[in-house]
C-alpha cells in the first residue's frame, strides 16, 4: 500500500521539480536581458540626480580657443594589468650618463640582477581616473620628435599620454602618445647627458584655457614634481611657446633648467631616470596626505606668489594698506556669460565701501600683470567661467562670489570653483541669477523647456546644456540683491589688523 502510494507521488515531485527549475531559469533569463539590454547606463543603486552628476562631472570643461593639433598616431596597445601604485621616493641627482655605461657588454652580474628585478615592476600605470604615470631608471635615450623613449630595463613596450584628463576621451585625443620601448640591437647614440632626472608632460588637451591650465596641467606638475627641488629637467610635448612664456615664473619655481621642446627637439636626451605623465588629485587642488612631502593647495599658492613677486599674502577690510577701503574685483566678459550692468554694479559696489576694478583676462593677458591685479583684491566677483580660475593670486582671507548662471548648475559650479576654494583660504560664495535676471527670459517663453525644466536639458548631455545655459545666457543682476551680497562680503573680510 505504501509503496503504491509512494509511485504515484514520485511523478507529481518530479513535475513540481521540472516547474520549479523552469521558473528560476526564467528569472535568469530576465535578469541577463535587463541587465543586456534595459539597464540605465549610470549603473545600479543610483537616484537620478547622482546619475546625472556622474555623467556631467567626466564632461566638465571649458572650452579652449585653440584650435587642436592632431594626435600623434598609436605606437601600440597597452596591456591591462593590475598593479599597485609604489610609494614615491625622493632621489637625488643620478650620475651622469656615459657611452661606456651604456653599452651592454659593461654590465656586470649586478646591474643585470638589477635589470632583472626592474622588469618585474609595472613601468606605466593608473594613478587616478584621470592620470597614468610612467617611471623608469637605468639607461634612458629619449628621442623627442620620434616620441620615443627607449629604456634599457624594458623587456615590453608601453605607451602613455602624458596629461591628466584620461577620462574625457574629447581631450585626450589631442594629446601627442609617447612609446617607451626596450633598446634596439643598436641604440641612439646619446647626443646630450643628464645628471638630473627626466619629466614629460603635455600642454595639449584643453591647455589654452585657464581653468584646464591649473586644473589638467600646473597643480598635477607641482604635486609631481616638487620633490625634486628643482633637480629635473621638463621635456614640454606639444609645446606653445606663448604658453611657455605665461607660465615661465612657476616653472623656474619647479625646475633649475628651461623646458625643453621635446618633439621639435633633434636632441637625444639620455638620463638615468625618468618619469611621463603627472598624478592628479582633485580639481583645482592638491590632498596633501596623498602628496611626495605632503605638499598642499596652500604650499603651490606660496609658490605661485613667489614666482610672480605677489606681496600680499593676506585681504582685510581696511584694503592693502589697511586704512583705506577693500578692493572689488568684477571679472569682466566679452563674449557669453557677460554683466549686462557692468557699470552699475561697480557704482553699486562703491557706494557699499570698495574700491572697485574691473578687468578682462584673456588668453593674452599678461600673467604676471594680471596676478598682481588679483592679488591686490580683496574680494572678486565673477560670473562661473575660467576667469574665476585667477582665485588662486587672491591673497588669503579674500573672498570669491561665483554668480551661477540661471539653469540648476550648482553641481558644476561647485566642482569648478566652490569646492577648491577652502584649501586656498578663501571664502567663498554663491550668487544664484533668477530668471528674471537672465537674457534667457528674452529668447524662450516662459512655458519652454530650458526655462521650466532645466534638468531634462542637463539629460541630454554636456553639449546641450552648454549650449543653453553657457553659451547664450547673459546676466543683469538685481542691485540690491547685489548690495545685500556685498554686505556679506564685507562682514567675512578679515578686519583690519591693529597697529
Amino acid at each position: 500500500m505504501k509503496a503504491s502510494l509512494r509511485s504515484r507521488q514520485e511523478p507529481r515531485r518530479v513535475s513540481n521539480g521540472v516547474i520549479i527549475a523552469a521558473m528560476l531559469l526564467s528569472l535568469c533569463v530576465l535578469s541577463i536581458v535587463k541587465a543586456r539590454y534595459c539597464s540605465t547606463p549610470f549603473g545600479p543603486g543610483k537616484s537620478d540626480d547622482d546619475q546625472l552628476l556622474e555623467q556631467m562631472n567626466s564632461s566638465i570643461r571649458m572650452e579652449t580657443d585653440d584650435d587642436p593639433v592632431p594626435a600623434a598616431k598609436t605606437a601600440g596597445e597597452e596591456e591591462e594589468e593590475d598593479v599597485e601604485e609604489e610609494e614615491d621616493e625622493d632621489s637625488g641627482p643620478a650620475p651622469k650618463v656615459t657611452e661606456a655605461a651604456a653599452s651592454t657588454g659593461a654590465a656586470g652580474k649586478k646591474d643585470k640582477a638589477t635589470k632583472k628585478n626592474r622588469k618585474r615592476k609595472a613601468t606605466c600605470f593608473m594613478t587616478s581616473k584621470r592620470s597614468e604615470r610612467c617611471e623608469a631608471a637605468g639607461d634612458i635615450r629619449v628621442v623627442g620628435n620620434t616620441s620615443t623613449i627607449y629604456v634599457d630595463t624594458l623587456d615590453r613596450e608601453w605607451t602613455t599620454k602624458p596629461y591628466a584628463r584620461y577620462h574625457d576621451p574629447v581631450a585626450m585625443s589631442h594629446v601627442r602618445e609617447f612609446t617607451l620601448r626596450p633598446f634596439p640591437s643598436t641604440p641612439p647614440p646619446c647626443t646630450r647627458n643628464h645628471s638630473v632626472p627626466g619629466f614629460v608632460f603635455s600642454n595639449r588637451g584643453f591647455s589654452g584655457n585657464l581653468y584646464h591650465d591649473y586644473t589638467d596641467v600646473l597643480f598635477p606638475l607641482f604635486l609631481s614634481t616638487r620633490k625634486f627641488k628643482g633637480e629635473v629637467l621638463f621635456l614640454l610635448s606639444d609645446l606653445k611657446p606663448w604658453w611657455v612664456a605665461k607660465f615661465r615664473p612657476l616653472f623656474r619655481q619647479l625646475s633649475n633648467y628651461e623646458v625643453v621642446d621635446v618633439n621639435n627637439d633633434l636632441e637625444t636626451h639620455c638620463f638615468r631616470r625618468i618619469v611621463v605623465g603627472s598624478d592628479f588629485h582633485k580639481d583645482m587642488g592638491i590632498i596633501p596626505s596623498k602628496s611626495a612631502g605632503h605638499v598642499s593647495t596652500a604650499d603651490f599658492k606660496r609658490v605661485l606668489r613667489a614666482a610672480f613677486g605677489l606681496e600680499r599674502a593676506k585681504a582685510s577690510r581696511g584694503g592693502a594698506t589697511g586704512k583705506g577701503k577693500p578692493r572689488l574685483l568684477i571679472i569682466s566678459r566679452k563674449n557669453s556669460r557677460r554683466f549686462l550692468n557692468e557699470r552699475e554694479m561697480a557704482a553699486a559696489a562703491g557706494e557699499e565701501g570698495f574700491e572697485v576694478r574691473i578687468a578682462e583676462p584673456d588668453q593674452h593677458t599678461d600673467m604676471a600683470t594680471f596676478a598682481r591685479l588679483v592679488n591686490s583684491a580683496d574680494a572678486m566677483v565673477g560670473v562661473h567661467g575660467a576667469g574665476l580660475t585667477n582665485m588662486v593670486f587672491l591673497p588669503a582671507g579674500a573672498v570669491l562670489v561665483q554668480v551661477v548662471p540661471f539653469g540648476g548648475l550648482e553641481w558644476l559650479t561647485r566642482v569648478t570653483f566652490n569646492e577648491p576654494a577652502a584649501d586656498m583660504e578663501v571664502t567663498y560664495m554663491d550668487y544664484n541669477v533668477l530668471l528674471e535676471e537672465s537674457s534667457l527670459l528674452d529668447q524662450y517663453p516662459r512655458g519652454h523647456q530650458v526655462l521650466a525644466d532645466p534638468y531634462a536639458v542637463h539629460k541630454q548631455g554636456w553639449d546641450a546644456l552648454k549650449a543653453a545655459y553657457l553659451d547664450k545666457q547673459n546676466v543683469r543682476l538685481d542691485l540690491g540683491r547685489f548690495r545685500a551680497k556685498l554686505r556679506e562680503v564685507l562682514a567675512a573680510l578679515p578686519p583690519t589688523p591693529s597697529t
